[in-house]
């Protein structure tokens, strides 16, 4: 396929010379997105599917028996919803964010769908203030991992309905109330936008829009039905931007295109970034999620919780001890010997809380002193600890996927090996795109040194952590 494209001269004073040139040829990249343009029935189509599957695997587990210890994934229907859900779709989500941006939030994710169908003939009231709070990502993200460890939502199905049931029906009432078939659900309150939002800066693959092509066509074209309510002429960054295709070809501007991965952390400028989209990247994914990750493993909580335990009953406190609160405030599952006490919430709790002020504190920490070095935004030089972000939610996601395949008798015994790998080359990346910002600003070479040192011991901490949770030097 042809597209008309333009192509212009540039002068101090603006566009100079202009040719338009009926049936260039667009790259491959580009028809794949004129392709989405053209074909929303069939991505729909797609979308629908995967609603379906996602009905199956959250809703119809929760009403079945629990199965029995042996129970493998092809032989029983929990056991393989909860390797796709965690084993498979989420750890693979994170790592398309890095790929190809928000194609996922744009093309396949259920509840995208599914706010958008719901928002058409709904009410269409005006988006409330408190509903644009952007706090709301970092809210929702602490909120649902804090919960869903809380109550096993990686073990049991009917956490799962709760969690991502509850979800789904929220984005649902949220379209039917303010959509108007766009999709403000995912633009403004789901739970996981604000992380997809920062791993989508880093993605080789993104939305580019020609503005001076823009400018010379008609004013009167209609507008882009753009589902998460961008201003698809300013648009700058694939932080928002959901990878739905509907853009592609408009006004002869926009075309999918490839640019160097983390360019866009690279060249972002104070307020490109805002305070709790940085918050959320330092508390959240890198301290928040690692203490999620890895309480069950740390010693530190078992020796916690027995001392703690042991003083308790010493001063005749046993209420914290007791084991009774239903599965959806703590787990509760005595049939399998699983049971959490109020002491075991309070412990899990105080755990993430310590972990996130511990590694995103003094992230928060190096990152602000790095900044006042090269005098620039704090939260500009964070956006370089989002390769190491990645890999902590990767590793994380994946932990899950390798003991459910352990347990189908399937060992990789490289595993030590390839987490090392991955760390290394998330601090690695990291150290880079600090380097990058630096050399494009232009500074003296002893203030990059400083700031890029003091990137590298952000991302070291939790490089450090892991290796010492999964014992990984014990292969050398």
């Amino acid at each position: 396929m042809t597209m008309q494209s333009t192509s212009f001269t540039r002068t101090r004073a603006g566009v100079s010379t202009v040719h338009v040139m009926a049936g260039a040829p667009r790259t491959r990249l580009a028809r794949l997105g004129d392709w989405m343009a053209r074909n929303r029935s069939r991505i729909a189509q797609l979308q629908w599917g995967i609603v379906v599957l996602y009905f199956v695997l959250v809703a119809v587990p929760a009403f079945l028996p629990m199965p029995p210890e042996d129970a493998r994934m092809f032989t029983s229907l929990t056991r393989f919803a909860q390797f796709a859900f965690w084993g498979v779709w989420w750890p693979f989500v994170i790592a398309s964010m890095l790929l190809i941006g928000r194609f996922w939030c744009g093309v396949m994710c259920p509840e995208g769908a599914l706010t958008e169908f719901a928002g058409r003939p709904g009410k269409g009231l005006p988006i409330p203030r408190w509903m644009r709070w952007p706090g709301w990502p970092l809210v929702g993200f602490l909120g649902t991992t804090l919960y869903g460890q809380l109550i096993s939502v990686y073990e049991y199905p009917g956490p799962v309905l709760v969690i991502l049931g509850g979800s789904t029906v929220a984005a649902i009432a949220v379209g039917i109330v303010y959509g108007r078939g766009k999709r403000v659900w995912c633009r403004y309150l789901c739970p996981v936008t604000g992380v997809f939002a920062l791993l989508a800066r880093l993605a080789p693959v993104h939305f580019k829009v020609d503005r001076a092509a823009w400018d010379l066509q008609p004013a009167h074209i209609p507008a882009v039905d753009c589902p998460p309510l961008l201003n698809v002429h300013a648009l700058n960054s694939a932080s928002q931007c959901h990878s739905c295709g509907r853009c592609s070809g408009h006004r002869d501007a926009v075309a999918l295109t490839l640019r160097w991965p983390g360019s866009e952390i690279v060249g972002s400028q104070p307020g490109d970034v805002g305070r709790y989209e940085a918050l959320l990247l330092l508390y959240g994914m890198l301290g928040f999620a690692l203490g999620a990750f890895q309480w069950t493993m740390a010693s530190g909580f078992v020796q916690g919780r027995q001392w703690l335990a042991t003083w308790l009953v010493d001063h005749d406190i046993v209420w914290p001890l007791a084991s009774n609160a239903p599965w959806w405030v703590l787990t509760h599952y005595p049939q399998v010997s699983d049971v959490f006490s109020w002491l075991d919430g309070a412990g899990i709790v105080a755990w993430l809380t310590g972990t996130a002020v511990l590694v995103g504190g003094f992230a928060h920490l190096v990152t602000a002193l790095g900044a006042r070095v090269v005098r620039t935004d704090w939260k500009v030089l964070a956006l370089g600890l989002v390769p190491m972000a990645a890999a902590n939610l990767f590793l994380g996601l994946s932990m899950l996927t390798l003991t459910q395949l352990r347990t189908e008798g399937i060992v990789f015994h490289w595993l030590p090996q390839a987490r090392l790998t991955l760390l290394a080359v998330a601090w690695l990346g990291c150290v880079a795109l600090c380097v990058g910002q630096q050399r494009r600003a232009g500074l003296p070479v002893w203030r990059s040194a400083i700031a890029t040192a003091l990137v590298g011991a952000a991302a070291a901490l939790p490089v450090l952590l892991w290796v010492r949770a999964l014992d990984l030097l014990s292969v050398f």
